[in-house]
């Protein structure tokens, strides 16, 4: 017996299944459509209702339908023009994830079925309802914000994490291993104290898809880089509920102090290529979700699309995606992946663009943590120190300076100094603060701290792309042995080399940015894209660190502890820089190994190898001495004139103190506090 269904005219707002004291509102926008439906299925996966949505607004399509409630699992499907030249590819064969779904019956895997244009161009006539995730109706409550930590801006550092490879090998229950709740347990809680990072910054965790090429090579999407659905965490991190188990981890996380925020991917999607497959968006209104011209997809993030972040209705979902991971899943913020897409307007990036503007006057968003990652591969697509204020960026210019100079390669040093005093060449003086560089030496993409120091050449045969994937440059050094090494001198070298590194991170002006797992001397075996590895390459392992692993904790919970106490380190308020006029000017003063001024000639040399600085806050008697030396010989320094010494607070080497010269015997990082 059919059920008849008892429908009202429901409301536009909010987007998405929303209960009511009668049933569900369902509100989806679609301004092509013709027709809408709403398909209801039971668990089971049978298709129960194929209702018409009736009315219209704005674009929106709503009703509210009569005892339907929590947990009913629905699709929809849409009708409409199919007309690819002009970006039009209605199909009502396919079943559409609702895109403000809070929770999915499952995960994405492509099928044939999935494609709604043939080779030829025709509409393909299979249905995919079988093999595509059903939304779920869900009432999420507010997250619990009480415990949410007040980190000041000059004491953050960020603590890149993915779920799964940071937990998989913990010693813990087994049943939380690889999963939200094995990320927050207790001997994750105790090393992350332990190193003193103040911000979690979780990898993708969207509900996402593995790309078709890597399923046909026997490969999974690791990264996360690849979203089917911008509200809904990935259950491959849960044990029953991701909804709730990631509700858990944040607010464990803030229990303990930290900070979370989620790297988002609002540039792209998983349905690739028009050719590809249709899963939401590209059903419900191609025209309008993805960049086109001239009936062809603009592809400036190279995943096969781009959201189209310039529409209103797209400005709408992302920000509503935003507020929804801030106000129920309790984040404190988000690091946006390719985030120049995100300020494209018709094809341009402009810091005024809509999406960006709607972020910064939002009033829940704007007060959050925002990290850009400044480029994307389109026209003008590199855009570091150009985002607006309210956006921090990393800053590769950092990342790569940083590893020359410690490579030993010349005319570097003038540079150099930029970046370590917070890259004000980019971040210009009278606009933003130095803090607005995300200082980095690693990140997930590309070689890890370990194999920075290990491999000259990247070995990504793994990835099955013939190694011709990930950065061909990676500005490394393998002090002689190409991967592992048994040999003492080389092991010594690469550990004292990766300390170096920390050292120069955590002593620069900027908010720093740590790679999980660096701590612990992981190696990626030299693969620089690990994107697609989700197994022991990828996953850190925790029973097998390196005794030498403890020096590189060391280094990095006393400098953050230094930091803490000396905020000079992380910011200094130069006398030349208007963004400070209303506040008392600290000193900066640069030095050579003779205890004198850097002269024209020091700063000119090409093979410079020696570089200091002094640090004064305000009328203080004392100051603090940066040393950068990164020779493999001894070197006999001066300490400045008219300073004396007062304590060596870091050094990542051997020295020797002599009244007011230090002897250092191989490439160091020093901070010493002085005495005028």
């Amino acid at each position: 017996m059919t059920r008849h269904w008892q429908i009202e005219l429901g409301s536009p707002l909010p987007l998405g299944a929303t209960p009511t004291a009668n049933g569900v509102n369902f509100a989806v926008f679609s301004e092509h459509a013709s027709q809408l439906y709403l398909c209801l299925f039971n668990e089971q996966g049978d298709e129960i209702a194929h209702l018409p949505f009736e009315h219209k607004q704005r674009g929106i399509w709503h009703m509210e339908v009569l005892d339907v409630h929590e947990g009913q699992h629905y699709g929809l499907r849409a009708d409409g023009p199919f007309e690819p030249a002009a970006m039009h590819v209605f199909n009502p064969h396919k079943l559409l994830i609702d895109p403000y779904a809070k929770a999915l019956s499952g995960r994405l895997t492509f099928h044939p079925e999935h494609i709604s244009v043939s080779g030829e161009g025709q509409m393909d006539q299979h249905d995919s309802a079988a093999s595509i995730p059903k939304a779920i109706v869900r009432q999420i409550p507010a997250a619990d914000r009480a415990h949410k930590p007040n980190i000041e801006r000059e004491q953050r550092c960020l603590y890149e994490m993915h779920i799964k490879g940071f937990s998989q090998h913990l010693d813990i229950d087994p049943a939380l291993q690889g999963t939200y709740l094995g990320a927050c347990s207790e001997p994750a809680l105790e090393h992350l104290k332990a190193l003193g990072i103040s911000t979690i910054q979780i990898m993708p965790c969207f509900a996402f898809a593995d790309e078709p090429h890597l399923q046909d090579k026997g490969l999974n999407n690791y990264w996360g880089y690849n979203p089917i659905n911008f509200f809904t965490p990935d259950d491959r991190y849960a044990q029953q509920d991701a909804v709730s188990e990631c509700q858990t981890m944040i607010a464990t996380f803030h229990e303990a102090g930290f900070e979370v925020i989620l790297d988002v991917v609002y540039n792209h999607t998983a349905e690739g290529e028009i050719g590809q497959g249709t899963s939401c968006y590209r059903g419900l209104d191609n025209a309008i979700y993805y960049r086109h011209q001239d009936g062809q997809y603009l592809n400036y993030t190279g995943c096969g699309n781009c959201v189209n972040t310039y529409h209103p209705a797209t400005v709408r979902l992302v920000c509503d995606s935003m507020r929804y991971w801030v106000e129920s899943m309790g984040v404190d913020g988000f690091r946006f992946d390719l985030g120049v897409d995100l300020g494209r307007e018709q094809h341009d990036f402009s810091p005024t663009s809509p999406l960006l503007q709607a972020i910064l006057q939002d009033p829940i968003l704007s007060q959050t943590t925002l990290v850009m990652e400044p480029w994307d591969i389109g026209p003008d697509g590199y855009q570091v120190g150009h985002f607006p204020r309210g956006f921090l960026e990393c800053n590769d210019k950092y990342r790569d300076s940083i590893r020359r100079f410690w490579r030993g390669d010349s005319d570097v040093v003038p540079e150099f100094a930029t970046r370590i005093m917070g890259s004000r060449d980019v971040f210009h003086k009278g606009h933003k603060c130095a803090l607005h560089s995300v200082n980095f030496i690693t990140y997930h993409d590309g070689y890890t701290l370990q194999d920075l120091v290990s491999y000259h050449r990247r070995h990504n045969l793994a990835n099955k792309e013939h190694n011709r994937d990930g950065h061909g440059d990676n500005i490394s050094q393998n002090f002689g042995a190409e991967g592992p090494s048994d040999d003492p001198r080389i092991q010594a070298a690469r550990l004292n080399q990766q300390n170096c590194f920390l050292a120069t991170l955590l002593l620069s002006q900027g908010t720093p940015h740590l790679l999980g797992g660096d701590e612990l001397c992981h190696s990626q075996n030299g693969n620089n894209n690990a994107y697609c590895q989700d197994n022991d390459l990828t996953w850190l392992a925790w029973q097998q660190v390196p005794e030498s692993a403890k020096t590189l904790q060391t280094t990095i919970s006393n400098l953050l502890s230094l930091r803490q106490q000396h905020p000079i380190l992380a910011e200094a308020l130069l006398p030349d820089d208007p963004l400070y006029a209303h506040k008392q000017s600290d000193q900066v003063d640069w030095f050579n190994e003779d205890g004198q001024p850097m002269s024209q000639q020091d700063w000119d040399n090409p093979e410079q190898d020696f570089l200091s600085l002094t640090l004064r806050r305000g009328e203080q008697n004392t100051c603090l001495w940066l040393i950068f030396y990164r020779e493999d010989l001894p070197l006999t320094v001066t300490v400045p004139a008219q300073h004396q010494f007062k304590e060596v607070l870091f050094a990542s080497g051997a020295y020797q103190r002599e009244a007011n010269n230090l002897s250092i015997d191989t490439r160091s990082v020093l901070l010493i506090e002085l005495e005028s």
